[in-house]
C-alpha cells in the first residue's frame, strides 16, 4: 500500500532497470515510488524480475565470483531503500496518461505521478511443457539467454528451438561453447532473414531438426537435463535426443498491454523513444531495460536505461 497519494516519480517494474532508477531517483531526492509488480496470479512474476528465476549470474560486473540472481537483486533492493525510495507489492491494473499528473490505479490504490518510469520487462516464450518451470528455475537446463548462460554449456550438447533471426543468433553463439548445437524447428521454412540462414547454415557445427516440437524434457534435479523427446508433426514419430541444455528461442513479449493506445511502440509491444534519450511519446514517460530493449535484453544494459530514464526525469522536472 503506497504511503502517500502524490509522487514525482513512479516507477514501474523492480529488475535492474527499475532499481537502477529507484537509486538514482533517490539520490536525486525525488522520493520515488516502485512498484514492484508480482501479485501472485503468475508463479514466474516475482518483485525482482526475471534475474528471481536466475542462479548464478557471471557476466554482472563487480562480482568477480558470480552473484545469485536473487541475491543480487536483493542487494540493488537495498541499495534503493538505503536512499529512501519507497515499495509498493502489485501490479498496475490501469494507467491514465492522457494528462499530468498521471494516474495510476494499484490495487484498490491510486496514485498520481509526475513523472513515469516504465521499467516492467519483457518475458520469453516458452513452450508450456509440463517440468518447463521447474527445468528453467532451477537451472536444470533450459534458458532463453544464450547470451547470459552459454558458457555454462562448454563441451555439451544443446538445442535451440526456433526460426527466427533470434534463433540463428543463438544458435552461432552457442557453437563458441557447445560441443553440438541443433536447431529444432516446427516447419521445414525458417522466419529469418536470408543471410542470418545463410550463415547458420554455413556453421558446420551447426544441426537441424525441421518439421518437429519438442514433447517432453528428460532428467531431473540430480542429473540435470539429459535429453529431449521430440515429435515429427507430419509422421507422427517421437525420440529421445540427448541434450544437457535447451535454449528457448521463440520470441519475447514485453509487458506493455495496459499501455497500448496510449504509448506508441512496435508491432511487437516494444516501447519506442527517442534517439539517445529514454523519453517515449508521451512527455514525462519514460522508458527503461527490456520493455524499450528487443536487442541487448541484459542486466547490465537494463541497468544503464534505468540510470538514464532517473536522470531524463529528473531533468524533466526540473524544467
Amino acid at each position: 500500500m503506497p504511503k502517500q497519494n502524490e509522487y514525482k516519480v513512479v516507477i514501474l517494474g523492480s529488475g535492474p532497470a527499475g532499481l537502477t532508477a529507484a537509486i538514482y531517483a533517490s539520490r536525486a531526492s525525488l522520493e520515488p515510488l516502485v512498484v514492484e509488480g508480482g501479485d501472485g496470479s503468475d508463479p514466474t512474476d516475482l518483485p525482482g524480475g526475471q534475474l528471481m528465476l536466475t542462479t548464478e549470474v557471471e557476466n554482472f560486473p563487480g562480482f568477480a565470483e558470480g552473484i545469485m540472481g536473487p541475491e543480487l537483486m536483493q542487494r540493488m533492493r537495498q541499495q534503493a531503500e538505503r536512499f529512501g525510495a519507497e515499495f509498493a507489492t502489485g501490479a498496475v491494473r490501469r494507467a491514465d496518461l492522457r494528462q499530468r499528473p498521471f494516474v495510476l490505479e494499484l490495487g484498490e490504490s491510486r496514485v498520481s505521478a509526475q513523472t513515469l518510469i516504465v521499467a516492467t520487462g519483457a518475458r520469453a516464450r516458452w513452450t508450456g511443457l509440463p517440468d518447463e518451470l521447474e527445468f528453467r528455475t532451477k537451472g536444470l537446463g533450459v534458458s532463453a539467454c544464450a547470451t547470459c548462460d552459454g558458457f555454462f554449456y562448454r563441451g555439451k550438447q544443446v538445442l535451440v528451438v526456433g526460426g527466427g533471426d533470434t534463433a540463428m543468433e543463438e544458435a552461432s553463439f552457442l557453437t563458441k561453447f557447445a560441443r553440438e548445437v541443433t536447431v529444432v524447428h516446427r516447419r521445414e521454412g525458417f522466419r529469418a532473414s536470408r543471410i542470418m540462414l545463410e550463415k547458420a547454415r554455413a556453421n558446420p557445427r551447426i544441426a537441424w531438426l525441421t518439421d518437429t516440437v519438442l514433447e517432453r524434457y528428460v532428467g531431473n534435479e540430480q542429473t540435470k537435463l539429459t535429453g529431449v523427446v521430440v515429435r515429427n508433426v507430419k509422421t507422427g514419430a517421437t525420440r529421445e535426443v540427448p541434450a544437457q541444455g535447451v535454449f528457448m528461442a521463440i520470441g519475447h513479449e514485453p509487458n506493455t498491454a495496459i499501455f497500448r493506445g496510449q504509448l506508441e511502440m512496435d508491432e511487437t509491444g516494444y516501447l519506442l523513444t527517442k534517439d539517445g534519450t529514454t523519453a517515449t511519446s508521451v512527455p514525462g514517460v519514460f522508458a527503461a531495460g527490456d520493455v524499450a530493449d528487443h536487442r541487448y535484453r541484459q542486466a547490465i544494459t537494463a541497468a544503464g536505461t534505468g540510470c538514464m530514464a532517473a536522470i531524463d526525469a529528473e531533468r524533466f522536472l526540473s524544467h
